[in-house]
């Protein structure tokens, strides 16, 4: 797990999950109350959104983000708007009511046969958003599936899975330059929180217990797999086909995947590559100018080189890649299992690390190789020509800086005199202070005096 995903404080809000829209004679949830005549509504300009309730200008945003959600959706899929089912939002409430148990509930209806999409939207934290967008989002999803279903087609529920939703509003944002790259650095760095599974298996109820952090995670990891989709070959018309089927497809995602995308056909880990290739890539990696000093090289492989094993006991440990010898009693499948964690952090180090350092990535991996088959007879003497050429590493780095200090000292014999000015400028205003007469500042000047005494004393002119 990430440390919650570290230090820089900069975690984006996470969206809410999925929403499901149920069977058009199966409403999980009782709809609202047909709206009274003479309600205020206006049209969006698209004409695609129907906004009732609230004030004026209430209902004049919630149209524009609606629009705004759907520009994005359509610039990331590459289409002209050619939508046939409106969605109508009916806004309830008011900032500072009691939060309901769900501000955005997405409902299905069909009306004389017509379908209709209805996003009930409640006021008790104003107006979210991206919560809003994403919802938005969802529910041109779902039009999408509908608008070419026919008549006597079967009734399935219509899911929209998570990731998808987040996925497609955090890549809205990184082509708009509105999210934050570190994020993506982190993840890659630290080999993601999410795996391809676990990303396809996060349920609504599953999102709404992670935590910040946690959200934060989900979000870029599903951005980072809708963006690998996109740039496919073909990748968005690709994508407009996997958009019309996924709500109501109901197998292993996987395979859905690989049925739109052929270049994922290639290997069960391609779909892991391309997702992996989007971190390195999105997280501000360039290999020819985004490259660690060897001090920065050498704290991550220290952070890299641990063992990750459980004793007879069941107990966990994490240590320190000096203590290979208590792997000895392990079995060999528990052997390669401590090991390769810090086998995937030496092949995402190598990456970023001092060129001078990819020979010595090279032989750790083959001494771990070699302490999980448990040939271990001379990994003693090959830990210490590595930990002897790390110091030599290092040394020749330290020596290099001092010299260019040095250099650089040496050569500096005459000033330039551009602040010549302001020290002189500060000098007269140390030795000629402008003192007010009134009582608040006689009254302040005596307590500096007080306090610092010993300093006035060196000023020039400065009263006893």
């Amino acid at each position: 797990m990430i440390t919650r995903l570290l230090a820089f404080g900069c975690l984006c809000s996470a969206a809410i999950a999925a929403e499901e829209i149920p069977r058009a004679a199966m409403v999980a949830e009782p709809p609202s109350p047909p709206a009274a005549p003479g309600t205020p509504w206006i049209v969006s300009r698209s004409k695609q959104f129907r906004v009732s309730a609230g004030d004026s200008l209430v209902r004049g945003t919630v149209a524009i983000l609606a629009e705004e959600a759907k520009d994005e959706l359509l610039q990331l899929t590459g289409e002209a708007d050619a939508w046939k089912i409106p969605v109508t939002i009916r806004l309830h409430g008011k900032p500072g009511d009691p939060m309901p148990a769900r501000t955005v509930i997405l409902q299905q209806f069909v009306v004389e046969g017509i379908s209709e999409l209805r996003l009930d939207v409640h006021l008790s934290h104003g107006i979210e958003q991206e919560r809003f967008k994403r919802a938005v989002t969802t529910a041109l999803i779902y039009e999408r599936a509908l608008r070419n279903r026919r008549a006597d087609a079967p009734d399935r529920t219509l899911l929209v899975p998570a990731w998808l939703s987040d996925g497609l509003r955090e890549t809205a944002a990184w082509h708009l330059n509105q999210s934050d790259h570190r994020l993506y650095e982190a993840l890659f760095k630290r080999g993601g929180v999410f795996k391809i599974d676990d990303l396809f298996a996060v349920s609504e109820s599953t999102f709404e217990d992670m935590d910040a952090a946690m959200r934060a995670a989900f979000r870029v990891s599903s951005g980072a797999l809708v963006m690998a989709l996109l740039e496919q070959p073909q990748g968005k018309e690709s994508f407009r086909s996997f958009l019309t089927e996924v709500p109501a497809f109901e197998g292993e995602m996987p395979g859905l995947l690989r049925k739109h995308f052929s270049e994922l056909n290639l290997s069960e880990t391609s779909l892991a590559k391309w997702w992996a290739l989007q971190f390195a890539s999105k997280g501000g990696l360039n290999l020819l100018t985004d490259i660690y000093t060897i001090p920065q090289t050498e704290t991550s492989l220290t952070e890299a080189l641990h063992l990750n094993f459980r004793t007879e006991e069941g107990i966990a440990h994490q240590k320190d890649l000096s203590s290979w010898p208590e792997l000895a009693t392990l079995k060999e499948p528990e052997r390669f299992a401590a090991v390769r964690l810090a086998q995937d952090a030496l092949v995402r180090l190598s990456y970023r690390c001092f060129p001078s350092y990819r020979p010595l990535l090279t032989d750790y991996q083959s001494l771990l190789v070699s302490i999980a088959k448990n040939k271990t007879r001379d990994t003693t003497k090959r830990l210490a020509a590595l930990d002897q050429t790390r110091a030599a590493l290092t040394s020749q780095a330290a020596r290099a800086r001092d010299y260019l200090d040095w250099f650089e000292i040496t050569r500096a014999r005459d000033t330039s005199g551009v602040f010549d000015d302001y020290l002189r400028l500060k000098e007269r205003l140390k030795a000629n202070p402008l003192r007010r007469k009134d009582d608040l500042s006689e009254y302040l000047d005596r307590m500096d005096r007080v306090f610092y005494r010993s300093e006035q004393k060196t000023l020039p002119g400065t009263p006893p």
